[in-house]
């Protein structure tokens, strides 16, 4: 997850470095470009994040060594790697849906989507 607020350029050169040690040491398999998407929660001040997602094949040193750059590196919010099945199928990225607004209430107080309410007419 990449700093929203630096340059298109910028986080794609962010992107080639990690690119680049990994082809040097291991092999890419697939990369997809999410784009910018909201987060769960805020990270440094953010809302969103520029979400990169790349498979590979690599040595432990190399993911030493691209653990200890991504952590340095600025722009770099948040990272994660994963080992993952070779077998695995590859991620498609999550649709992107309008945060759900606030729930309608009836005029008895009720909550339009909740079937759970209690219907006093039958006592």
């Amino acid at each position: 997850m990449l700093d929203p607020q630096l340059d298109a350029p910028a986080r794609d050169g962010l992107v080639q470095e990690a690119r680049g040690q990994i082809e040097a040491a291991g092999s890419l398999k697939h990369e997809n470009n999410w784009g910018l998407r909201k987060m769960a929660y805020e990270i440094n001040k953010r809302t969103e994040a520029d979400y990169r997602w790349l498979r590979f094949e690599a040595p432990t040193d190399l993911l030493d060594s691209l653990d200890h750059n991504l952590k340095i590196a600025d722009g770099v919010l948040r990272f994660r790697i994963f080992k993952v099945d070779a077998d695995a199928p590859v991620i498609v990225p999550p649709a992107t849906a309008a945060a759900p607004g606030p729930r309608e209430r009836s005029a008895t107080g009720a909550r339009e989507d909740r079937e759970d309410s209690v219907d006093d007419s039958d006592e």
